[in-house]
C-alpha cells in the first residue's frame, strides 16, 4: 500500500505544479493564442487545449526538466502553433497538388498510370501497415506519428520523447525494420 502512495505522489505533485502554473498564466496564454490565431476564437481554443494536454503529459513524465513552469507553458503553446502550421501546409500542398493534377490534362498524360492490380496491392500494403501500427505499443505509435505523420526532424522528436537525437534515430530505424 505504501508503494502505491509513494508512486502516486510524484504524479500528484506534477499535477499540482501544472494546475498552479496553468492558472497563473491562463490569461496570458489566451491572449497569445488569440494573437497567433489572428482573432479566431475556435483556433485559439484548440491550441490551448492541445497545449494543456501536451504540457500536463510532460509535467507528469519529466517534471525535473522544467525549470520555469509558467514559461514552459508558453513554449508548448508556440510548439503547438508551429505544429498546426506545418500540418496545415502539408494538407494544403496535398489538396493543391491534387487539384492541379485534376485541372491540368497535360499532367495526367505525364503522370505514371498505375494498373488496377498495382492500386490494389498498394491499398493492401497500406491496410497492412495501418494494422501493424495500430498493434504497436503507445510509445512506438507516438514515434511513428512524430516521424512519419507529423514529419518532425530528429531534434524535435528527441525533445518530445525525452531522449537524445542518436537514440531517437535508432528507435526510428528499429521501427522501420519492425514495420517491414
Amino acid at each position: 500500500m505504501n508503494c502505491l502512495i509513494q508512486e502516486g505522489l510524484p504524479t500528484a505533485l506534477a499535477d499540482h505544479l501544472f494546475e498552479a502554473s496553468w492558472k497563473a498564466v491562463l490569461p496570458g496564454l489566451q491572449r497569445r493564442a488569440r494573437q497567433l490565431a489572428r482573432g479566431n476564437a475556435d483556433g485559439a481554443q484548440e491550441w490551448l487545449a492541445a497545449t494543456a494536454i501536451k504540457a500536463l503529459l510532460f509535467f507528469r513524465r519529466s517534471p525535473e526538466r522544467i525549470r520555469d513552469p509558467q514559461g514552459f507553458l508558453f513554449l508548448v503553446l508556440d510548439h503547438v502553433f508551429v505544429d498546426s502550421c506545418r500540418r496545415r501546409a502539408r494538407e494544403q500542398r496535398l489538396f493543391v497538388d491534387f487539384a492541379d493534377f485534376e485541372d491540368d490534362p497535360l499532367q495526367q498524360l505525364e503522370a505514371p498510370q498505375m494498373s488496377v492490380l498495382e492500386q490494389v496491392e498498394l491499398l493492401e500494403t497500406l491496410a497492412l501497415l495501418s494494422r501493424r501500427v495500430a498493434q504497436l505499443p503507445f510509445k512506438k505509435r507516438r514515434l511513428f506519428e512524430l516521424k512519419f505523420v507529423d514529419d518532425l526532424p530528429y531534434p524535435n522528436i528527441a525533445a518530445e520523447l525525452g531522449m537524445n537525437q542518436p537514440l531517437a534515430r535508432k528507435h526510428v530505424q528499429l521501427l522501420r525494420e519492425a514495420l517491414r
